[in-house]
């Protein structure tokens, strides 16, 4: 029983690799709202009467500019949902977290059985590889404007305009089953 073992394993560890790669390649974080429990999604807070804060935050799959396509859509929803049609960015910022992922590639050794002498030592124990994983969120502090500021203030974005210009690239929780 036991030479089945050695000879098996490898690939054994090397399928087990793969399977943990393939679980953590999944699909961009949809357009929804961060509930209880769950790392992605968009949140908004008001913070005054005309000022809100939105974040976005994506999964290791949604890359820059999609979580910052998606508070851009938060903030427009956020204006027309409070009556406005003008909004403007007081603060905005993307940040990235980075962290590495180590995969066990198997030993460098090993042979279908046992070990084997190197010139200078025996082998090292395993090789492994790292990978970055990336998360990214979007913050951002807006300022609702009413008509007639809109028309002073070259910051001005017109919420309606841009919802209509991201729809066809916003993907909902039912777009992406």
């Amino acid at each position: 029983m036991r030479p089945y073992i050695h000879r098996h394993l490898p690939r054994a560890l090397a399928l087990a690799a793969l399977v943990g790669l393939a679980a953590c390649a999944s699909e961009p974080a949809p357009y929804a709202p961060k509930t209880a429990g769950q790392t992605t999604g968009y949140t908004d807070a008001q913070l005054t009467a005309d000022r809100y804060r939105v974040t976005f935050t994506g999964n290791a799959s949604t890359d820059r500019q999609r979580v910052e396509d998606y508070l851009l859509m938060r903030s427009a929803q956020v204006t027309i949902n409070a009556g406005r049609n003008w909004f403007m960015f007081d603060t905005r910022t993307t940040q990235a977290k980075t962290t590495y992922m180590s995969t066990f590639t198997g030993w460098p050794g090993w042979r279908g059985y046992g070990w084997y002498w190197h010139s200078w030592a025996w082998a090292p124990p395993y090789d492994s590889v790292s990978r970055p994983i990336t998360h990214y969120q979007a913050y951002a502090e807006i300022v609702l404007l009413t008509d007639e500021q809109a028309k002073t203030e070259p910051r001005a974005i017109n919420a309606r305009e841009l919802i209509q210009h991201l729809q066809p690239i916003i993907s909902t929780p039912q777009e992406s089953d």
